[in-house]
Formats: structure tokens, C-alpha cells, sequence
């Protein structure tokens, strides 16, 4: 049993996906994997996530201590986010799962362009 932040986890692996799991996390950290970026910025890079979405990743991220923001003091404001340590320690499993995507759907469209079509199964 692991307890984190007033939740226990069953194991690591649970944690580690309470904390970067779901559809824009992990894409979130990629995208701020060198560079600092502003919340319009980081629309623009994943334009398919709702504002709502984004900002509460953003924060989820930012309370998990994988995320820093930094507020101007200006009118208008300007946020910006970039990765803290423990996020720029995800760097390279989100390396490797990048590699491993790409890996897959190389062997799987190798394993379609093999498979007859149906055309071929049925003259058989």
C-alpha cells in the first residue's frame, strides 16, 4: 500500500498512472519537455483538448509537483508552465513510450499488409 497526497495506491504503477495517466497529461509533459510554454501556446500545440481540459490537467500536474507555473505580475497576465525536476525525470519514459507507439504501429501495419484480403480468403 502506498500513500500519497491523503490517497492510498494498491502499487507504484497505480500511482505513477494517477499522476500522468488519462489522454493529455503525458502530452502535456512531452510538449513542455524543453521549452517553457504559455496556456495559449500549449492550446496551439494540442488543439483538440478543451480549455476546461487543459486547465484542469494543467492544475492536476502542477499539484502533483511535475508542472511549476509562474504568474507575471503585469496587465494582462501572463502564466507560464514548464516542467520541475521530478517532471523532467519522466522525459525519458515518455521517450521510450513515443519509441514504442511508433514501433507498434509499424509491426501492425507490416501485419495487416500480410494478412489476405477478404477478397483472396473468399476465392479460396
Amino acid at each position: 500500500m502506498i500513500k500519497f497526497k491523503n490517497n492510498e495506491y494498491q502499487c507504484s504503477m497505480e500511482l505513477t498512472l494517477a499522476l500522468i495517466g488519462g489522454k493529455w497529461k503525458a502530452l502535456i509533459l512531452w510538449h513542455l519537455a524543453d521549452k517553457t510554454l504559455r496556456y495559449s501556446e500549449l492550446r496551439k500545440v494540442l488543439p483538440n483538448v478543451t480549455p476546461k481540459m487543459l486547465t484542469q490537467q494543467l492544475r492536476e500536474l502542477e499539484d502533483s509537483g511535475l508542472v511549476k507555473r509562474f504568474i507575471y505580475t503585469q496587465i494582462p497576465p501572463k502564466v507560464e508552465y514548464s516542467l520541475t525536476q521530478a517532471g523532467k525525470s519522466l522525459l525519458p519514459i515518455l521517450d521510450t513510450m513515443c519509441k514504442w507507439g511508433l514501433n507498434y504501429a509499424n509491426e501492425y501495419e507490416q501485419i495487416e499488409e500480410k494478412k489476405p484480403t477478404k477478397e483472396e480468403t473468399e476465392s479460396v
